[in-house]
């Protein structure tokens, strides 16, 4: 991931958004601020080898941080507009501030609070799991060597000697990669032929804001209207995204709707920041409204055959270290999906911690749960045919579902895209407030 963001110039990061309708405690957001600096979030960096082959590695590094209080109230109606900005905010995982926090108030009366952590440092469920331990008041355990503690001298002689202890994987990485290849030569082909007519030069490398949305629906009503249709929570996450993917137009040949779904790998003392496999699920949108029975089964089987079917692509790691730059975005399909394919990305986080939901130590009345790209042009979302992800989770007696959607030939605006997912979730007999 960290080689993809220096290739490509795009720039993965999570956002969580506490929004209060009653006085903050200013205090205990501080405290909670303080906790977070002092915790691998705050602490943990990338160092990379001084060996062009040699592979990185975590360190912990000052973190200086403060906590980034707005000075004037805005309009309610800007709140998505703030967090827009809050997320293009600088941070880099190598260089620092992985991450920051800010707050600002509204006119209505109401405050929001925004973090944003560079996806390079930690998944979901890691970060979930790291704001629980900050809500809770325990301590990281800070396993890392600090940053710039080995000598140029000392770092090369390491990373060669780690490179050459790993020479059969790196053998056994090749001929996977081999294999893969063969096996997909017919999707990078389709993918390849897919693309569309670049758009004019003079805006191809114009860094666009996607529009961005959240939809909240009272978990009473969200797991009854699942019940009756004979699905769960997750089986009706998924149809929302397959029914809002058909509406965007992010059908396969056959009306199928691709769904990149990740799910946690993660396993006790698992030292990894980014831990999840990844499956890919075709699913059909046709009745999805009145049935969620066989789409179930469908996922079911698909989740559980990512988890325990190794993931052929992560298979070739082990050749991170000598992969060309420039060979990067060519291979990025054969991880997150095919444009030919119109995948939807949709992350559902299942029920949350409540303590995260309680920043300042009070309960937030709506948390918003965003995975974005901080830098993208308008020529990559061309490329891609557009993008559509959705991340959802269960917290504060809501099921919150954060929406980023682009189409190159629709309406790109949040009004738009709040259109969209209303009319959607009508299909299900369902209403929420949307952001």
């Amino acid at each position: 991931m960290f080689l993809w963001l220096r290739a490509s110039g795009e720039e993965p990061a999570m956002q969580m958004v506490w929004i209060y309708e009653h006085p903050i405690d200013l205090d205990g957001l501080r405290r909670f601020h303080d906790r977070a600096s002092r915790s691998l979030l705050g602490r943990l960096r990338i160092e990379r080898s001084p060996l062009p082959f040699g592979r990185h590695r975590w360190v912990l590094a000052d973190a200086p941080s403060t906590l980034d209080i707005a000075p004037s109230a805005r309009s309610r109606a800007e709140l998505t507009d703030w967090a827009d900005e809050r997320v293009q905010l600088p941070i880099d995982p190598e260089w620092g501030p992985g991450w920051h926090m800010g707050v600002a108030s509204f006119t209505d009366g109401s405050t929001a609070i925004s973090v944003v952590i560079s996806h390079c440092l930690v998944d979901g469920m890691g970060g979930l799991s790291a704001l629980a331990d900050i809500a809770n008041g325990v301590s990281a355990d800070f396993s890392y060597p600090a940053a710039g503690s080995r000598t140029r001298r000392r770092a090369m002689a390491s990373d060669a000697r780690e490179t050459l202890q790993g020479s059969r994987e790196i053998g056994r990485a090749l001929g996977a990669a081999v294999k893969l290849a063969f096996r997909r030569r017919h999707d990078i082909a389709r993918s390849g032929a897919s693309r569309p007519t670049p758009i004019r030069a003079d805006s191809a490398d114009c860094n666009v804001v996607v529009p961005a949305i959240a939809v909240y629906v009272d978990l009473g009503d969200w797991d009854a209207r699942a019940k009756v249709l004979g699905g769960i929570s997750h089986s009706l996450v998924a149809a929302f995204a397959a029914k809002l993917g058909e509406r965007m137009g992010r059908q396969r040949a056959d009306g199928s709707v691709t769904l990149l779904i990740p799910t946690s790998d993660r396993t006790e003392d698992d030292s990894r920041q980014n831990a999840a496999a990844l499956a890919n699920i075709s699913v059909d949108p046709t009745h999805l409204t009145t049935d969620l029975s066989a789409a179930q089964v469908t996922l079911r089987h698909g989740l559980k055959s990512a988890r325990e079917v190794p993931d052929q692509p992560l298979e070739l790691l082990p050749l991170v270290p000598f992969i060309p730059r420039r060979a990067v975005k060519a291979g990025g399909d054969l991880i997150f999906g095919f444009a030919a394919d119109l995948p939807v990305s949709c992350s559902n986080l299942g029920d949350i911690d409540p303590a995260i939901g309680r920043p300042d130590g009070t309960d937030a009345e709506y948390v918003m749960l965003r995975g974005v790209d901080r830098r993208i042009t308008r020529q990559s979302l061309e490329r891609k045919r557009g993008q559509l992800t959705l991340v959802a989770g269960r917290i504060g007696g809501k099921m919150s579902i954060s929406i980023i959607g682009y189409q190159p030939t629709g309406q790109n605006s949040k009004a738009h895209l709040r259109e969209l997912a209303a009319k959607t979730l009508a299909e299900f007999d369902l209403t929420g407030v949307i952001d």
